[in-house]
């Protein structure tokens, strides 16, 4: 029970990762608070997990709404001692017809690689962007990395205590060509962790983050399956990641276990990067 009657924020928590750390969390004895997008989402994460917390349908790139969650959350905890800023969006993008053309190329481009002639196929992706899909991408993760973060500082200060946990990515630490915003939002989530982590440090808060590799989620689905094959031919432990495996960095990164932890990043990716 390593967050015996703490109280834990998970945002995203509807789904995929989000879903798996608010259930190991509530497993180790805390009060969750499954936050999410979608209400539905959320709500079936809380009847799943028994923890005697609740759900709270919010957009963590709105400001106000994120407010709102934080303020309903001080009216019935009283307190937060765990955050994670786990909400994110697809990769590939928020169109159909985008991912559609990304399959393609990828497609494309692996076909042309095996037959040794040289790649013809171009991605061209950072070109093509549409300022509300580049928008969107740096408004979900880095603003509401930010915007959550805010809210939880002013309940955690008042105790001088509490443990931060962000959700960045394999793609912050060596770039992943398909998708250049998100790459971009998940790498500065790596410079507010540590800029947040040195602030806090007087105030015993800790801030940490989680870089993960290519894992089996709803939000990777739409890659294909050529290119997976790719992924896990790059992957020196031959395969990809269970949401579990990343809620178990979650959990250390909460519990006392990582009480000398702040500023830093963990990265379960099987060894795509090894940095």
């Amino acid at each position: 029970m390593k967050l015996k009657d703490k109280v834990a924020l998970v945002t995203g928590a509807g789904s995929g990762i989000g879903r798996a750390i608010a259930q190991l969390f509530a497993e180790e004895g805390a009060r969750v608070i499954a936050n999410d997008v979608r209400e539905e989402a959320a709500k079936e994460t809380v009847a799943a997990i028994s923890s005697g917390g609740c759900a709270i349908q919010a957009d963590v790139a709105d400001s106000a709404q994120v407010r709102a969650m934080f303020a309903q959350i001080e009216r019935e905890f009283g307190t937060l001692d765990v955050l994670v800023n786990n909400a994110g969006i697809g990769t590939a993008g928020s169109s159909g017809a985008n991912r559609d053309r990304i399959r393609e190329r990828s497609d494309a481009r692996m076909a042309e690689m095996l037959s040794g002639q040289g790649i013809q196929t171009h991605w061209d992706i950072t070109q093509e962007m549409s300022d509300e899909a580049w928008h969107r991408m740096i408004a979900v993760h880095l603003n509401g990395t930010f915007f959550c973060t805010r809210e939880a500082l002013k309940l955690m200060s008042r105790r001088n205590q509490g443990a931060i946990i962000n959700m960045s990515s394999v793609a912050a630490l060596m770039g992943l060509d398909t998708v250049p915003h998100y790459s971009a939002a998940k790498a500065g989530i790596l410079g507010f962790t540590r800029a947040v982590a040195r602030e806090m440090g007087s105030r015993k808060i800790r801030v940490n983050a989680i870089c993960p590799g290519f894992i089996d989620t709803p939000m990777t689905q739409p890659i294909s399956p050529m290119m997976r094959a790719a992924t896990v031919a790059r992957t020196p432990l031959g395969r990809w990641a269970e949401p579990v495996e990343v809620a178990r960095t979650a959990l250390f990164l909460a519990s006392d276990d990582s009480a000398f932890f702040t500023g830093q990043w963990l990265s379960p990716n099987g060894g795509l990067f090894i940095g």
